[in-house]
């Protein structure tokens, strides 16, 4: 598990074989997101095993946790084992901390 000040962090310095993955709905997503963030809906993730594991780090997040730990469980299932969760906090903790955010 990861927290977000961690993916604030990591974010800074992210690679080429790292992406951060939001997993709330398209209209949370374009009313602000990490910046260089890719969007998949939750209850979609498992349609993108393939891409997703392509990745050496994915990190997941939302707006609070909850969907998350939801997508989380979904592609460790589909047996992915390159997840960082963000599962206690989310978009809003980000936000509330000033966070560079993309819009659209």
């Amino acid at each position: 598990m990861v927290k977000m000040d961690e993916l604030q962090q990591a974010h800074k310095d992210l690679s080429k074989g790292e992406v951060i993955l939001d997993v709330r709905g398209p209209d949370e997503f374009a009313e602000a997101h990490v910046p260089g963030a890719i969007n998949i809906a939750h209850d979609q993730v498992h349609q993108h095993v393939d891409r997703l594991r392509t990745y050496d780090k994915v990190y997941i997040h939302c707006r609070s946790g909850k969907r998350a730990g939801i997508a989380m469980e979904a592609l460790q299932r589909a047996g992915l084992k390159n997840l960082y969760c963000i599962d206690d906090s989310g978009m809003e903790h980000w936000v509330q901390k000033g966070y560079p955010v993309e819009r659209g």
